[in-house]
This record gives structure tokens, C-alpha cells and sequence, in this order.
């Protein structure tokens, strides 16, 4: 008898210990960004730091390369937030092999559309490249390969009746190795999609003159996809740049995925919105979110943590 009702004391503590490891486990955020010279990684580094005040969260941050890696990783369950651009997304909903994804990602959620990143193509000054049209024969760098940005460079030059194969070498190279070798006369230009102000584009601005490559509306209006849009690099946004340059405008995403906890993603969509300040305080493109636009033109179902957050707000009825 009293064995028995030791083994029972026994057992009622093991399940007690186990009851509470389950509620005292940790939940991880790792939050999937881009190069640390690029814009997500900034604002990832804030939004990872606001994370911290959520219960026994642990969140990280991951600098990555960027929308098509992030989105992969998020579909296999290693990252809990990402940032993507629209196009990207898209693709990964619908499993656009060439686009870099093997199937359909259907794990993955919305977390909030954010700001838009610009096509900005750039050129040294001595290069002579002022159009679209006179990088036939040059060297440029165009992202990492199958990256959202290398995806928006075949888009853009396919619209501008353009290939790789007129250029004299393409070479696939994230933004700050793309900067270096223009920097070392051993590129003419780059092509890089994100957000306004970038620090790989400010830095070789400021050391050497450059001229910003427009791409007009007509070659916008050819690219068969929504998630283009015309844009502008305002007057002003780098050094030597003194003209308004048309482009094109590109919706980041804030990406998470199904198997993320409800009450997590809500608090992680809550903190994102009360603390819009300290994002754009981490860099300027995140002044550009806006809560009332947030949940609008996602081409992925959102999270249900991040719906019941929009509903609350009275942004999404």
C-alpha cells in the first residue's frame, strides 16, 4: 500500500515536471531577412528586438538571401517571420520552379504587406550607361541567383527586349560585392530591388559618380505581372541623384507560416504596428508601412493570429 502510494506521488510530480517544461518552453522567432548592406536586415534587427518583450519568446535574427531563400526556409519550419517580395511570393504560393520553388509552399501565411522595394539600377559615370538600352555589351550585377531580385531583372529585361546574353558578363552577386567591384572598375552597373535609400547604393554614390538607370512606363506596362507596379527614386534620395528616376515599385511581405502559434503571430503583428516609429527609426523605407493598407492585395491567405489582429483594429472586416 505504501509502495502504491508512492508510485503515485512519484508520478503525479513526473507529470507536474513535465506539465511545467511545456509551459516554461521557450518560443523561438527566428526572423529571416537579407544581406546585412540591404534593407530587410535593418529593420528585421528592430523587429526582432521589439519581439523580445513577447512571453518567453527568444527571437533572432538571420541575415539570408532574401525573398526566395526566406521563403523556402519558412516552408520547412526554420523561421518564424521573413521578409519577401510580392512577386516571390507568389510564385512560391504557386510553385513557380523556375522561380526557384520545387512545389507549392501552401504552409505559408501573411503577416502584413509593408513597404515597396525599387528597382534601382545603377551605373558608374564613366561606364556611359544612361538607358536600359546601353547595357548591351557591359558588365552588371543582377542578385544572388534566383533571388527576388535576380527574378526582377529577367522580368524587366525581357520587357525592355533585353537578355543576359547582351550584356558582356553578368555576374550574380548580392549588393555589396556588386558595389565593391563597381567600385574597382570591374562592373559597369548593377540592377538591386529594395527599399529606397539602401546603404550599398549610398556608399558608392557617395565615392563616385554614378547615373541611375530609368525604366519607363511602357516597359513596366509589358511585365505580365501585378506585383509591378510604376514607381519613382525621388530627387534627392542619393547623393549626385538631382532628377525624380521612374522604376518600378514592388510590395515587400511579411511572411510567416501555418504551424506558428495563433496567440505568437498576433503579438507579432500587434508589436509590428504599435511600434512603427522605432522601425523607421531603423531605417526610413519602414515609414512607409501603414497599418490601413497592411492586410490589402496579399497573394497568400494570412495568418489567423495576424487576421484576428487587423479585425480588431477595424482594418479587415
Amino acid at each position: 500500500m505504501q509502495l502504491t502510494k508512492r508510485l503515485s506521488l512519484l508520478a503525479a510530480a513526473a507529470a507536474l515536471t513535465a506539465t511545467t517544461a511545456v509551459f516554461a518552453a521557450p518560443t523561438y522567432i527566428n526572423v529571416l531577412t537579407g544581406g546585412t548592406s540591404g534593407v530587410y536586415y535593418p529593420i528585421g534587427v528592430a523587429i526582432s528586438q521589439l519581439y523580445g518583450q513577447i512571453d518567453g519568446a527568444r527571437p533572432s535574427v538571420q541575415a539570408t538571401k532574401a525573398s526566395v531563400e526566406n521563403l523556402n526556409l519558412l516552408q520547412s519550419g526554420r523561421g518564424e517571420l521573413a521578409f519577401a517580395l510580392g512577386d516571390s511570393v507568389a510564385d512560391a504560393w504557386n510553385g513557380v520552379e523556375d522561380a526557384g520553388f520545387k512545389a507549392p509552399l501552401k504552409r505559408l501565411r501573411a503577416i502584413a504587406g509593408t513597404y515597396n522595394n525599387y528597382i534601382q539600377v545603377v551605373a558608374s559615370a564613366e561606364s556611359g550607361i544612361k538607358t536600359l538600352e546601353d547595357l548591351k555589351g557591359k558588365r552588371i550585377s543582377v542578385g544572388a541567383p534566383k533571388s527576388g531580385t535576380e527574378l526582377n531583372a529577367r522580368a524587366i529585361f525581357a520587357a525592355a527586349g533585353l537578355s543576359y546574353e547582351d550584356m558582356r558578363r553578368v555576374e550574380f552577386l548580392p549588393y555589396a560585392e556588386s558595389v565593391e567591384l563597381i567600385k574597382n572598375r570591374q562592373l559597369d552597373a548593377t540592377l538591386q530591388s529594395s527599399g529606397l535609400g539602401m546603404a550599398a547604393i549610398r556608399d558608392l554614390a557617395s565615392t563616385m559618380p554614378v547615373n541611375f538607370v530609368a525604366i519607363p512606363g511602357d516597359v513596366v506596362e509589358k511585365i505580365n505581372n501585378p506585383a509591378y507596379q510604376p514607381g519613382v527614386i525621388p530627387a534627392g534620395t542619393y547623393d549626385g541623384q538631382d532628377e525624380d528616376v521612374p522604376t518600378v515599385g514592388i510590395t515587400n511581405i511579411l511572411v510567416s507560416h501555418e504551424k506558428v502559434d495563433e496567440e505568437v503571430a498576433y503579438q507579432m503583428t500587434k508589436l509590428i504596428f504599435d511600434n512603427l516609429d522605432a522601425l523607421g527609426n531603423a531605417h526610413a523605407a519602414a515609414k512607409a508601412i501603414k497599418l490601413e493598407s497592411a492586410a490589402q492585395n496579399l497573394p497568400i491567405p494570412l495568418h489567423p493570429g495576424a487576421e484576428r489582429f487587423y479585425r480588431e483594429a477595424g482594418v479587415l472586416e
